[in-house]
């Protein structure tokens, strides 16, 4: 009797404490993991095996040799659609938000929960993400859509509310009010919505 495991997860990160954390924390949640220091080995590893259906990458955007753009622009070009998660660094969320316009399936902010990576994993490998009502976008007032765009572009609250002078809680409000209104939880959702209609 075989032992049906959720997925193959190919892992691509130049820490090595880091893969051994992530590859325990994926096999304790039935995935079979394959980890890779950098893109180059991974490719060389789907010149010699093409990836099974229920595939997904989860890679580092910043790496030495090719970055997890690179590696992304690469699958493209071999045709190889598998989904892709990137682990991002803090500030860079611009980079993420760039990855997500070309098709990347999610992005995590580095640290993060355990739980959090398995469960976008699950989402990549289901294929179906949530995404704002069509009209959800045109219901945002003018200065909700400002706040949204500092929020794309990895501002911090501070930052926005300098850039529109107003104040930190104002854009505490104007956020909070555009994501209940994006059906957005956090950064990721948000993206997510935003560009499923942009």
């Amino acid at each position: 009797m075989t032992v049906t495991v959720s997925g193959r997860i190919y892992l691509v990160d130049d820490h090595q404490e880091f893969r051994e954390s992530c590859v325990w924390i994926l096999e304790q949640a039935g995935f079979e993991v394959r980890d890779f220091s950098n893109a180059e080995s991974l490719l060389k590893e789907f010149t010699r095996e093409a990836p099974p259906p229920r595939s997904c990458i989860v890679s580092d955007i910043r790496m030495p040799g090719m970055s997890g753009m690179e590696l992304q622009a690469e699958l493209g070009h071999r045709s190889l659609t598998l989904p892709i998660i990137f682990v991002t660094g803090h500030g860079d969320v611009p980079l993420a938000v760039e990855a997500m316009r070309h098709g990347a399936a999610n992005f995590i902010e580095k640290p993060f929960d355990a739980p959090l990576l398995v469960e976008s994993i699950h989402t990549a490998l289901a294929s179906h993400a949530p995404h704002a009502a069509p009209d959800a976008l045109a219901s945002l007032t003018r200065r909700e859509r400002q706040v949204l765009d500092g929020i794309m572009n990895g501002k911090l609250n501070k930052v926005i509310a300098d850039d529109l002078k107003i104040s930190p809680k104002t854009v505490e409000l104007h956020r909070a009010n555009l994501m209940a209104k994006l059906g957005a939880h956090n950064v990721v959702e948000l993206t997510r919505a935003v560009l499923g209609h942009s």
